[in-house]
């Protein structure tokens, strides 16, 4: 928060609120409540970066996963610097925006239109490798302050306008996961995300429609660490799953054992019965 406020202007003001011992007003009510399980509302109405009306439900299939960004493009530094790392991890991965996730970056600001959208989309898509491919799968929406808020206010994104900055505002950085009907599944409190962490949170947000048997069986025994905004495999999961793989093991290695062991004494009984047979004869 201390760095948005200086990019927006209010750093002075709010370092000496804090030395003070109080929250600087800039900043009072900003933040994010993670509502993990909650659904946005997918009836609320925006436009697109060409300018056409459309709504959140059409960007939710049921079961590609969304990435969620809430920003603004006049943003002095912070959304600027979100958005430049966030495209550089996206180009780290090898899945591409538009078939395996969507991606939507919806603006705060009510006073920013189609065109402002559609230059920042070109902006980001041109970092990439392949922009063209980006441009189909990543989304910039605008909208009125009542849609606006709306959105915000159902996946706990809180932000405020700067009272001496037009058109400026005091506002978190984050990455929110959407399953494919809209569900929060994970937060992203970060700037720099690691690509494989992004790709492993859309497994998680997709429940495994999408992703290979690797990136399901790493999602099976790993952990989410919030402070860090990473997974990482869980010592206590691998070994419930060790566990579990020794005693497949042992016990399949006991059948063929015990399969082996009865084959054998059949074939000694049929002798000894055969041997009997002959003797009488």
């Amino acid at each position: 928060m201390a760095l948005a406020l200086f990019w927006s202007g209010a750093f002075a003001s709010a370092a000496h609120a804090q030395r003070a011992g109080h929250t600087p007003e800039q900043i009072e009510g900003v933040g994010v409540d993670q509502k993990l399980g909650a659904t946005i509302p997918k009836g609320l109405s925006f436009r697109n970066e060409q300018g056409e009306p459309v709504r959140l439900s059409q960007y939710l299939d049921g079961s590609t996963p969304v990435m969620l960004t809430l920003n603004y493009h006049e943003c002095p530094q912070l959304c600027r610097i979100q958005l430049q790392k966030f495209a550089k991890s996206l180009g780290g991965m090898s899945w591409t925006a538009g078939d395996e996730f969507e991606v939507l970056t919806v603006d705060i600001s009510p006073h920013e239109g189609p065109e402002i959208a559609r230059k920042a989309q070109a902006r980001y898509a041109a970092s990439l490798d392949h922009p063209e491919e980006t441009v189909d799968g990543w989304h910039f929406l605008t909208g009125n302050q009542a849609e606006i808020r709306t959105l915000a206010d159902s996946v706990g994104f809180r932000y405020q306008p700067l009272p001496e900055k037009e058109h400026q505002f005091a506002h978190p950085a984050t990455i929110i996961f959407l399953s494919g009907d809209g569900a929060v599944t994970r937060y992203f409190t970060t700037l720099a995300p690691a690509s494989g962490d992004l790709r492993t949170a859309l497994v998680e947000a997709s429940d495994g429609t999408v992703g290979s048997i690797a990136d399901k069986a790493f999602l099976a025994c790993a952990r989410f660490n919030p402070d860090s905004n990473s997974y990482s495999a869980s010592a206590f999961t691998l070994m419930q799953y060790g566990s579990a793989l020794m005693a497949v093991v042992m016990g399949a290695a006991l059948f063929v054992f015990w399969r082996r062991e009865n084959k054998q004494l059949e074939a000694a009984q049929e002798d000894g019965l055969d041997a009997m047979i002959g003797e009488r004869a």
